[in-house]
């Protein structure tokens, strides 16, 4: 009795030492930020891109993500930071939804995050700032951007 109390103790901690690892950490959070930011900052539309998840995405979803992506870049963000998501956020990123040409779509990875973004900018008639989000997935260990797929 004793001897699977212990297995399954161990078991639960390799489980849950899995679940730990698979979730990003503070410094991941961190770089990832960091580099979008001077991606961001320099319009390095490649970067930016570059963060993007476009496997079997839908062709129009990806040209309007690449679009909001790009919008604005060299503009000053004057604050960025990787959020947890809200139920209604995670709700709404698990459902399929209404799609370019009224097709639906749905997210190819689980958001577990949202990344939110306000910039800053300034010319010859004054200044304004505009907030933004995104729906933040991990794959293999890296933060990305999730663009939607067809909907199954």
């Amino acid at each position: 009795m004793k001897f699977e109390l212990t297995i399954a103790s161990l078991l639960t901690v390799t489980c849950l030492g899995a679940t730990a690892l698979l979730a990003g950490t503070p410094e991941q959070e961190k770089a990832f930020t960091e580099k979008y930011k001077t991606a961001f900052e320099a319009k390095d539309t490649a970067t930016l891109e570059s963060f993007l998840y476009t496997k079997d995405a839908n062709p129009m979803a990806l040209d309007f993500y690449k679009m909001m992506l790009t919008e604005g870049a060299g503009g000053k963000i004057s604050k960025i930071e990787l959020v947890d998501l809200s139920p209604e956020d995670a709700k709404k990123a698990g459902e399929a939804q209404e799609g370019p040409g009224g097709t639906k779509v749905q997210m190819p990875l689980k958001p577990t995050k949202k990344l939110k973004m306000t910039v800053e900018t300034k010319d010859a008639n004054g200044s304004s700032s505009s907030t933004s989000e995104s729906f933040i997935a991990e794959k293999d260990g890296k933060f990305v951007i999730p663009v939607p797929v067809a909907a199954k």
